[in-house]
């Protein structure tokens, strides 16, 4: 594995452990080169998964990108990175187990929404605007007029 830090190739690993839901395998390493420590993640992929985006273009699913959709929507709330965690790994399940080699990016979206309507209200609202692409101050009250009750976190 890489250094993140020197760039050498060759770490050592000093902890492999799961994650909290098993859905992983978490690896602390020590760099050959600099010492530096750094933290990897070993996860299975059961397919490959091609994103079909809508303006029509294809690429292949890259759930870092889910990973730092749904950190923005919750930056600065009081979601834990555990959480967010735990719903980027459900939202890749579910595309795993649609047994399809091709889903679209609005199905995804709509799972990711799904996820975050039940951690937060405002990731949820964050995240809708973007991928509903709210034009107007209207867009945001007509939408989050729909999200009463639910849950705050």
């Amino acid at each position: 594995m890489r250094c993140p830090f020197c760039a050498h190739d060759d770490s050592q690993v000093k902890d492999s452990r799961p994650t909290e839901d098993n859905s992983a395998i978490r690896r602390r390493r020590q760099c050959g080169g600099c010492g530096a420590r750094f933290t990897t993640f070993e996860r299975v992929q059961l397919r490959e998964i091609t994103v079909i985006k809508s303006d029509g273009s294809r690429q292949s699913f890259d759930r870092s990108k889910i990973e730092q959709s749904v950190s923005l929507a919750c930056r600065k709330r009081s979601v834990d990175g555990e959480k967010i965690d735990r719903l980027v790994s459900g939202v890749q399940r579910q595309v795993e187990t649609l047994g399809e080699s091709e889903v679209s990016s609005l199905a995804i979206g709509e799972m990711v929404m799904e996820g975050l309507r039940q951690v937060d209200s405002v990731a949820y609202i964050r995240f809708a605007s973007v991928y509903r692409d709210f034009s107007e101050a209207s867009d945001f009250a007509d939408f989050a007029s729909t999200v009463r009750g639910v849950s705050a976190g």
